[in-house]
Order: structure tokens, then C-alpha cells, then sequence
């Protein structure tokens, strides 16, 4: 098939471009950006297709470097079309060369798509270009969905219409019509690990191996592509019955998810929550995934793992992931307050209600959930205790959150127990810990979440005056 009527069919078949939209173009001045530039100037009446050239000038070649931007300004001015440049200092970024240079490639698109403005940005890789990256992302270590290479539409809004295009192609259509382009030296230097896979590796494998190699590795990132599509569906099916949002990052119940769903399913459940509490998956691969499949899988207890920029977290049968801390993690509260009051939690999206209820003569309902009340305590009892003890007229409370060494006798309980025995003992993690809000009354725990009031203060139907306790969610989280 010939190269135009290849472009013209992925163009459709993918549904790249909207009818009368505006594309920016990148072309670096190289020949597969010279084939793609020239292509969409002959197809794009065919959409009503907008077009502006896009260039970054690494400045990585001096002079070189500034000839490619004059080319491809000069190819701009050729077919009519507007020119956009932008110099950039890659060598300032440090680190790896290609990645720093790619970054500041996809930067400078996101900056021209808003202020220009363009519907997406045009790439000219071909179908050697999406071996290499099959091979290479495979070489690294990159997971199943890594191997899906590129796609020829991405959410970003880059589009890809030559990845069914040859490189030999590229050139020989170029030839025949007479166009020119510019060589760039970096493509034979080894220091790039994709040139020497390029340059080295591929050929020693398809003569070696398989003449139909790059062909049969563009057709698996297709077959791979497809897969994913469809795992994609899946897991964001599954995801809201074993992921919540909790503490600062998110929460994977492992029990529930190692009871129900295979290991396939599980590994690429846990993928999805590493790429939401980070952002994106750059710098995780098959190994970091594989790492925490094991620590959700292991036996129940406390233990910890850092893969790039995600801190994972065990407690019980809960695993949270969350960016890593910067510096300490948050301190305590104490949140001084006079009964009726509504306060906010400062580490949580909840608020805690106090109200003073008078229910003499009244028949007492039972106690409904903890949504809407927590707990009753008797009110006239609190300010007795306090007065007696002088800790103050009875009427400032302190909200607080949890410290080493808290223990109370909930109602209900024998003895005097350490929250921390009461944490345990109910399976809290131990993220939710550290600001678990508890209710003193003077130097005196009269409640805490979950485990109610003290024994002496829990409201009996003698109580005519109550102190009313709930907590209120200001969003309703995914429960497990």
C-alpha cells in the first residue's frame, strides 16, 4: 500500500483528527517528520485539517541545531503554514539525555496547544520506531502494558498516523518526490541506548533471527493495545469495590481483593492504584509491581515499601499508597471547644457534631448508625466530674487526636484499657492512628471513635440531659 493511502487509513481507522480541526505538526526536520508534514498538507483538505508547524531546538548540535529550525521554518513558509519554534536548554536538565529532551518536547506541545490554539500534535513515528520501543520497554523491564508500545491516539493528544509506515518507506517516498531533509548525527551516536538498538541489536536480530522482526513487534504492541482496552474497562469496574480513598492516599483492602480476584486481575488492580497516587507509571515496572503484589499477598502484620514516588504501607489487611512525606508527617491536633459545637477534623474530611439535648420525659429511640450518631454521654455526670476535680467550670472540652499511653475504661468493659491494645484489637490500621479523634473532658478521655464513651458517662434512660457525639463525612468515600 502506498505511504498516503497508509496515513489516509490510520487517519481514519483511528479516528485521529476531527473534521476541520487544528493540528500542530512537530517536525524536527528529519525525514519521517519531513514525510508526515508534506503527507498532511496533500490529505488534510480531505478533513478540512488546519495545520501548524511545531519545532523544539534542543541546541544540543550548535549550529547544526539552529540549520534544522531554519529548514523547517523555511518548509513552513513553503506550504503556507504557520511556525512555531521554541529554544530549550537540554543539557541543563541533567539526568538522561533522551528523557529530558523528550520532556521538554511534550512541554512545549502542551504550552502551543493551549496558547495557539491546536486540537492535538501530530508525531511521526513509524513502524521501526514502535519495534524499538516494544524492545527496548521490554529490555527495561516495563510491564505487560508497557509492551503496548505507543498508541497511534493518546490521551495527551498526540496522534501517530505513520506507525503502520516503514523507515525505508519514509525515505523512498521522499526520493521519488523530490524532498529533502536534514540528517542529524546524534542518530548514529551509541551513547543513546535507543540508537544502539537501533543500530545494533535489531539488525543482529533480524539477520539472525527473524527478517519479519520489527513487523511481527509493531503487530504485538497492536494485539497488546487491544488488551489493554479492554483491562482497562475491567479493573476501572472493579476498582471502587476494593480501593478507597483514605488518610492522604489511597487504600487497597488485600484480603478482599486476594479472596476474590486472580492474580492477573490483582496485579493489575494494584498498577492501577500505584498510577492514581502517583500520577503516572514512569520509573515503575514489572519488578516494582511484582514487589507489591508479594507484600499484599504476604501474612497479615505491619511493613512498609518504597517504589518511585509512591510509599506503601501495610497495616492488618489494609495497604495504603501515598506520595512519600517530604519532611515529617502531620503532627496532632487539639481543637479547645464549648458544647453545642461543630468542628472539623483538621487531618480528615469529617466533622464531629456536640450537641446538648435535653430528653426528660421523652421515650429514648435506640442508637442508629454511626453516620449520623455516635454516642450519648450524661452531661450533667461530665460537669460534676469536672467541677469535683477542678479542672475546670464544666463546660470547655478538648478535642484531640490520639498519643502514646491513652487509655480509658470504654462502657461495656471490665477494666481500664491502652488504646493502642483497642487499636490492635480491632484491626485499625495504623495510618488511621495517629489522628483518631478523642473527647477529654479536663485531664479525663470521655469518648473515642469507635470504641464510645467512658463506662461511668454512657447515657442511661435516667439521663435527662445528654451530650450528643457524631461524626458527619463531608463526602461520602468508598466503604470496604
Amino acid at each position: 500500500m502506498p505511504v498516503l493511502d497508509k496515513i489516509a487509513e490510520a487517519i481514519v481507522r483511528h479516528r485521529l483528527f476531527a473534521a476541520n480541526g487544528r493540528v500542530g505538526v512537530a517536525v524536527s526536520g528529519g525525514a519521517d517528520s519531513v514525510c508526515l508534514l508534506h503527507a498532511l498538507v496533500e490529505l488534510g483538505p480531505r478533513w478540512g485539517l488546519r495545520l501548524e508547524v511545531l519545532h523544539v531546538n534542543h541546541g544540543l548540535r550548535g549550529g547544526e541545531s539552529d540549520g534544522d529550525e531554519r529548514f523547517v521554518g523555511e518548509l513552513a513558509a513553503g506550504a503556507g503554514l504557520g511556525f512555531h519554534s521554541l529554544r530549550v536548554d537540554t543539557l541543563a536538565r541533567g539526568g538522561n539525555l533522551e528523557e529530558a529532551a523528550r520532556d521538554l518536547r511534550r512541554a512545549a506541545f502542551r504550552e502551543w496547544a493551549a496558547a495557539i490554539p491546536i486540537d492535538c500534535v501530530a508525531l511521526a513515528h513509524t513502524r521501526g520506531d514502535q519495534a524499538e520501543t516494544v524492545l527496548f520497554r521490554f529490555l527495561r523491564g516495563a510491564y505487560l502494558t508497557g509492551l503496548a508500545g505507543m498508541r497511534p491516539k493518546s490521551a495527551d493528544g498526540l496522534v501517530r498516523p505513520m506507525l503502520e509506515v516503514d523507515r525505508a518507506e519514509v525515505e523512498g517516498w521522499l526520493r521519488d518526490r523530490g524532498f529533502a531533509w536534514r540528517e542529524d548525527r546524534t542518530n548514529r551516536d551509541p551513547a543513546f541506548a535507543r540508537n544502539r538498538i537501533r543500530r545494533e541489536l535489531l539488525p543482529t536480530l533480524v539477520a539472525e533471527w527473524n527478517p519479519r522482526l520489527p513487523e511481527l513487534l509493531a503487530r504485538h504492541a497492536q494485539l497488546a493495545q487491544e488488551d489493554e482496552d479492554f483491562w482497562i474497562a475491567e479493573v476501572g469496574r472493579i476498582e471502587g469495590e476494593f480501593v478507597a480513598a483514605r488518610s492522604g492516599g489511597l487504600v487497597l483492602a488485600v484480603g478482599k481483593v486476594f479472596d476474590e480476584l486472580r492474580p492477573a486481575v490483582a496485579r493489575r488492580l494494584i498498577r492501577r492504584v500505584l498510577e492514581r497516587a502517583r500520577g503516572d507509571l514512569r520509573g515503575i515496572d514489572a519488578a516494582h509491581v511484582a514487589q507489591v503484589f508479594e507484600l499484599c499477598r504476604g501474612p497479615s502484620g505491619h511493613c512498609r515499601l518504597q517504589v518511585p514516588g509512591v510509599d506503601i504501607l501495610r497495616s492488618f489487611d489494609r495497604v495504603r499508597f501515598a506520595p512519600p512525606s517530604p519532611g515529617a508527617s502531620p503532627g496532632g491536633f487539639e481543637l479547645p471547644l464549648a458544647a453545642p459545637a461543630v468542628v472539623g477534623l483538621p487531618f480528615e474530611p469529617i466533622t464531629v457534631h456536640l450537641e446538648i439535648v435535653d430528653r426528660s420525659g421523652k421515650v429514648q429511640a435506640p442508637l442508629v448508625g454511626h453516620d449520623t450518631l455516635e454516642a450519648e454521654l450524661d452531661w450533667n455526670r461530665i460537669q460534676s466530674d469536672m467541677s469535683s476535680t477542678g479542672d475546670s467550670n464544666g463546660e470547655l472540652l478538648l478535642l484531640r487526636n490520639w498519643r502514646p499511653g491513652d487509655a480509658y475504661r470504654p462502657a461495656g468493659d471490665r477494666q481500664e484499657r491502652k488504646l493502642k491494645a483497642l487499636f490492635h484489637t480491632a484491626r485499625i490500621p495504623l495510618w488511621e492512628r495517629r489522628h483518631w479523634p478523642i473527647l477529654s473532658a479536663g485531664r479525663r478521655i470521655i469518648w473515642t471513635r469507635l470504641f464510645g464513651p467512658a463506662h461511668d458517662l454512657a447515657a442511661g434512660a435516667a439521663a435527662n440531659t445528654v451530650l450528643r457525639i457524631s461524626e458527619r463525612p463531608l463526602n461520602l468515600p468508598g466503604q470496604f
